[in-house]
């Protein structure tokens, strides 16, 4: 394993959620254990309780792994990290601001950015403090902190204050105000994290073209802050033995092999490692070390009984009920990767088809499978934002106006606010907005959704809501705006896509709660791409598929008022005809 070989003292594995960064940080561990060395493993992983995977509990304090010499655990929950770090910024200001500014900043608070910024905030104890890395060969985490983040951890001062005095818009600046002590701490482990002989970054990502994008994506952020020295995994490829008389697993082999072979430039000469698609899942430590074990010590299997297929509803089932009054927003949320573009663009196609007005609007880099949508309906119009002009544009207005007033630290900290990930959601959204309109007309159905913690941070900086609400008070004028709007579930219908893993129905339930706290309640959950449903030949997909059903079943009866599965295509969903074999449950 190149990303294993002569490993310095601390590994960050870093991905997308299910990409299977814990279980590779777990096998690592144990690899490096067996090897005689002394390990911490640390997780901040809420999809995966490295305690069950090894059989013990752990939580916040390390502890020995017993079935693996020279092996020590730690689970850092990052939403309790995260709830302790806000009360310690916001508990000295209770009774000392108003209630509409302390509300602003426990929302401030709330995001993911505080989360990161907490988890570091643990991280660095383990970084810095010599009792812990003289304890140990290398400490391993399954997570990494976003090149954002680091960015913002190296900005001289001017932190606290930030939030009281509003010099922000929609801010990420505020979760920096709790570091202010230790800000020699917060720079030490910095300069750890950009040594190469100390810290090794581990990129993991999927054979799929949009999370190899991803992969770039980090890579060049991480390598424009000097992190230079980085290594790839791809993770779960299909195994070409495999392919023998299974027409789907042909199919995925050929997807996976063209998406690696347009593999982004800046990731082409990182040291790379290839590991195949396991049937199994990774618990237990058999399982773990088999997960880096040769690739030829993988028996094909073809004693695999076919999967049950169970009886679940459909898209075309499930839009049926999206019809309602003959328009209205819809709106498809989800984490990356798990198909939102795909699923708008069906749910479009077959309301048009049904002679309803539609405009699909999308923000999707990859707009092809928009683009051949185009003109081929007389009632469905179809447009494109663009995250970067976007993007652009509302950064050159807060500058403007926010930073007139300010110094070169106050606006150099400004720059690096509106490089978070909050800010391309707002300026997409406000663009978005503008389309949002025709819904009282016509069905719009858009696959990019602001999470909850950016309508309540959009509502909160900018009042807006409870300014319109304020100035028409004791008129009889009716009024709607845009929050109003997505709340009224008569008018808007939020549905979240997943995917039957583990860690994508995780985050999907995390969004969920997270709208719920901005009072909109999600109408429906998609899971897509679903193995089970696809009726594999293979044995190796057929065992992969036969684990989609529990997590099938919790979404029904744990989290979705109203649900629906479409199975894996074995051709990609592009085009009028591709694109209306989704509607169906059973490929």
């Amino acid at each position: 394993m190149l990303f294993l070989t002569e490993a310095p003292q601390f590994l960050f594995f870093t991905g997308k959620g299910g990409v299977g960064k814990t279980s590779l940080a777990c096998a690592s561990a144990i690899m490096l254990s067996d090897s005689g060395k002394r390990v911490l493993i640390v997780s901040t992983d809420p999809a995966s309780n490295v305690g069950q995977v090894f059989g013990i509990s752990i939580g916040n304090a390390i502890t020995a792994v017993p079935d693996v010499a020279n092996l020590s655990a730690l689970e850092i929950d990052p939403q309790a990290a995260a709830q302790i770090y806000r009360n310690r910024i916001v508990g000295p200001a209770r009774g000392r601001v108003a209630d509409a500014v302390l509300k602003s900043m426990e929302e401030q608070l709330s995001g993911a950015c505080t989360t990161e910024i907490a988890a570091f905030d643990e991280f660095t104890n383990l970084l810095t403090n010599p009792t812990i890395t003289k304890c140990f060969d290398h400490i391993i985490f399954d997570t990494a902190p976003t090149g954002h983040t680091i960015r913002m951890l190296q900005l001289p001062g001017a932190w606290s204050g930030f939030l009281e005095q509003g010099k922000g818009d929609a801010s990420c600046l505020g979760p920096l105000a709790g570091l202010e002590k230790q800000r020699e701490q917060y720079h030490a482990a910095v300069s750890a994290l950009s040594d190469p002989r100390h810290t090794r970054m581990i990129l993991v990502a999927r054979a799929q073209s949009a999370s190899l994008r991803e992969a770039a994506r980090t890579h060049q952020e991480l390598a424009d802050i000097g992190f230079q020295h980085q290594y790839l995994v791809i993770n779960g490829v299909l195994p070409e033995n495999e392919l023998a008389g299974d027409v789907l697993a042909a199919a995925v082999w050929k997807r996976e092999q063209a998406a690696l072979s347009a593999i982004p430039s800046v990731l082409k000469d990182a040291p790379t490692d290839y590991l195949p698609l396991k049937a199994f899942n990774l618990v237990g430590l058999e399982a773990l070390r088999a997960l880096l074990a040769p690739a030829n010590t993988q028996k094909k299997r073809n004693d695999v009984a076919p999967v049950d297929i169970p009886l679940v509803p459909s898209l075309a089932g499930l839009i049926d009920g999206l019809v309602g009054n003959g328009h209205g927003l819809i709106m498809t949320m989800g984490k990356g990767g798990v198909g939102k573009t795909t699923v708008a663009a069906a749910i479009a196609l077959e309301l048009a088809d049904r002679g309803y007005p539609v405009h699909l609007t999308t923000s999707d880099p990859a707009a092809h499978l928009i683009e051949t949508l185009d003109g081929s309906l007389e009632n469905l119009t179809v447009s494109r934002i663009d995250p970067h002009t976007e993007t652009a544009r509302y950064r050159a207005e807060v500058m403007k106006s926010k930073g007139k007033n300010l110094d070169d630290r106050g606006r150099a900290l400004l720059e690096e606010d509106l490089r978070s990930p909050c800010t391309e959601e707002i300026a997409v959204f406000q663009a978005f907005s503008r389309v949002i309109r025709e819904a009282g007309k016509k069905f719009v159905v858009m696959d990019t959704a602001p999470t909850g913690h950016t309508l309540l941070l959009l509502d909160a900086t900018g009042a807006y809501h409870r300014e319109i609400e304020r100035q028409m008070l004791n008129t009889k004028i009716h009024f709607t705006t845009p929050m109003m709007q997505l709340q009224d579930p008569l008018q808007t219908k939020v549905v979240i896509i997943t995917l039957a893993e583990t860690t994508p129905v995780l985050e999907a339930a995390g969004l969920q709660n997270e709208l719920r706290r901005a009072g909109i309640e999600p109408w429906a959950w998609i899971i897509n791409n679903s193995l089970a449903l696809a009726n594999p030949v293979s044995g190796l997909l057929r065992q992969r598929a036969r684990s989609e059903l529990p997590l099938i079943d919790e979404v029904a009866k744990k989290y979705a008022q109203r649900w629906a599965v479409i199975p894996l295509q074995a051709e990609e969903p592009v085009g009028l005809e591709r694109l209306k074999k989704l509607l169906h449950a059973v490929s």
